[in-house]
């Protein structure tokens, strides 16, 4: 009998490899999108990238979105006055749940669930971030994502 815990989600989606192909394919169809496109149009060519490595990080993967971008507070930089609508996010959503789809993430419930308890707690906040006067905080940690499990930040 071990102690040790199961996986992480990193390691169950496939690790990097996996997070990057989702984010590749991912923004193969934003970018053509009538609705979200216009947001990402001046893109910068590594954004793919970079989610990916975020998404990493917060699914238990190396810490590399910290180290080699800045963490949190660049990440909010990011949203910070976009103005993000709830129609805009739910297409964002569901883009990318079909990107899951498309490049064989896997597809157990118990992933999907985490994977998309995730994907619904980090656009909302993103939504809300994006709104003219919003003042988020600005220094946070990378959320860690596990199985089912919010992690509570209290600024």
């Amino acid at each position: 009998m071990t102690d040790e815990p199961g996986p992480t989600l990193y390691e169950w989606a496939g690790g990097a490899q996996a997070l990057e192909r989702l984010t590749e394919a991912f923004y193969a169809h934003v970018v053509k999108d009538e609705l979200i496109g216009p947001l990402f149009a001046h893109m910068d060519p590594g954004h793919p990238r970079y989610v990916a490595m975020w998404l990493s990080e917060v699914f238990g993967g190396p810490d590399r979105y910290t180290k080699e971008r800045g963490g949190y507070p660049h990440m909010l930089r990011q949203h910070l006055g976009r103005g993000i609508t709830e129609p805009q996010r739910r297409r964002w959503v569901n883009l990318l749940m079909d990107a899951a789809d498309e490049v064989g993430l896997p597809d157990d419930p118990e992933f999907r669930a985490a994977f998309a308890g995730y994907v619904e707690w980090g656009t909302r906040l993103a939504v809300h971030n994006s709104q003219p006067g919003a003042t988020p905080p600005t220094e946070a940690p990378v959320p860690h994502w596990g199985w089912g499990v919010a992690p509570p930040y209290q600024p």
